[in-house]
């Protein structure tokens, strides 16, 4: 007799899960809004590409900072309790981007990204583990797999609303005829006029999102969520951090999604500069970050489906091998295919995240949410790693290669880190 398929999605769930997904999209539209932000601060600000790529290290700073803290809290109280922190923190973050632009100062921005990601911190330590428990432990991985998918529909909201209603209404971003910016041609007070009509354009969006926020937060409020872990009073981070260490498979997935992040934010944040450096305008290259995500998404739903058929840590292996031979290309051939290259870039990084974190979380058992907060914390290597790419990019030229090139060099590293992850857990699994 034929043994019984087990759900993905149990009917009792359904609604459950439908509602915390939503929250994949929510925290991917604000990823990938923010990711442009880097390219129109260094040009309305007038600042470097180094100190411009603070923005990513506020943004993803924030998730290592709360991380360890709500995945504290998901031991002392509700999935649910968590979360509505999580989205009134996020909500708060986004408004502050009203007196921001008031007053002109990048630093407040960094800060309002910084409170913002404090909630996305506390959403994403939830999120995940709720998702994984949402079901058979069998079906863990493609659920998780599954619910991922709806993080880069956010995501191509986010960069949509960037292109059309942020970096394609910059003043400071026009051209004259021969590709000077015009805006380094002002006077002082033709600046201070520009930049304020860009930092409001700029604000707009993220105010409209805080208010979209609040209302997700009053939906889940009102909706009864599955409290699939006890509350542990008697919960020893020390004994469990041990524990986790002990644990290869969950102490070697921290460091690979360390650099699986970092590689995705900085193939995210400077496909605007190495499509620039080609002649592209912000706007133009922003349409290349959508089609990326475009074919991220088609592909997170096809590795989904092939991890019916083959292992997760091999398929990661040879996803991220892919990685590897288009970063290259991007690298050493440059021009418009290896733009192409970076582009095609985001099929191979499609199962990265919810794989390693499923293989990391696999063996932990009652763990697991503070697991979890380990995997988000090394959400920090977006915050660490585009700010060094951003200091390689100013050198301008590097070994007779151009910087931009060459900076690619940092998301090679990353799927070579994260191809040898995936050849270990398979060879030791």
């Amino acid at each position: 007799m034929k043994k019984k398929e087990e759900k993905v999605i149990e009917k009792k769930y359904l609604i459950p899960f439908i509602l915390i997904s939503s929250l994949f999209a929510l925290w991917g539209f604000a990823n990938d809004i923010t990711n442009p932000m880097v390219s129109a601060f260094e040009t309305v600000m007038e600042i470097s590409t180094f100190k411009a790529s603070l923005i990513q290290f506020a943004f993803y700073g924030g998730y290592f900072t709360m991380a360890l803290p709500a995945a504290i809290l998901i031991k002392k109280y509700s999935y649910k309790k968590v979360i509505l922190f999580g989205l009134g923190l996020y909500a708060v973050g986004c408004l502050l981007f009203i007196p921001a632009a008031q007053y002109q100062i990048f630093g407040f921005f960094l800060v309002s990204l910084y409170i913002l990601t404090f909630g996305l911190a506390f959403l994403e330590t939830t999120a995940n583990p709720l998702i994984l428990s949402l079901g058979s432990p069998k079906t863990a991985t493609r659920r998780l797999n599954f619910a991922q998918s709806f993080n880069p529909i956010g995501s191509i909201t986010g960069m949509f609303v960037a292109q059309q209603f942020i970096l394609s209404k910059l003043h400071s971003a026009e051209k004259a005829a021969d590709g000077s910016l015009l805006y380094s041609t002002l006077s002082a007070v033709e600046k201070e006029g520009v930049r304020m009509h860009d930092l409001l354009v700029i604000r707009d969006p993220y105010a409209l999102l805080g208010i979209v926020v609040v209302c997700m937060l009053v939906i889940i409020a009102v909706t009864k969520i599955p409290q699939t872990s006890k509350k542990d009073e008697n919960f020893n981070i020390k004994e469990t951090i041990i524990r986790l260490l002990k644990n290869i498979d969950y102490r070697e997935g921290v460091i690979a999604q360390v650099f699986y992040v970092g590689a995705q934010i900085m193939c995210w944040t400077f496909i605007i500069k190495y499509a620039e450096n080609l002649g592209y305008s912000k706007a133009d290259a922003q349409s290349l970050n959508i089609v990326a995500m475009v074919i991220f998404l088609s592909c997170r739903f096809i590795a989904t489906y092939l991890m019916k058929y083959i292992n997760t840590a091999l398929l990661l292996m040879f996803f991220a091998i892919g990685g590897i031979s288009t970063m290259s290309i991007t690298i050493f051939i440059g021009g418009d295919i290896g733009l192409y290259a970076l582009v095609a870039t985001s099929a191979f990084m499609s199962l990265m995240f919810p794989t390693i974190y499923g293989i990391a979380l696999d063996k932990v058992g009652n763990d697991s949410e503070f697991g979890a907060a380990g995997l988000v914390m090394a959400i920090v290597g977006g915050a660490l790693m585009p700010p060094l790419q951003g200091k390689i990019i100013d050198q301008e030229v590097i070994m007779g290669m151009s910087a931009v090139n060459f900076s690619f060099i940092l998301p090679l590293i990353c799927f070579i880190v994260i191809a040898t992850f995936g050849y270990r857990r398979y060879s030791s699994n």
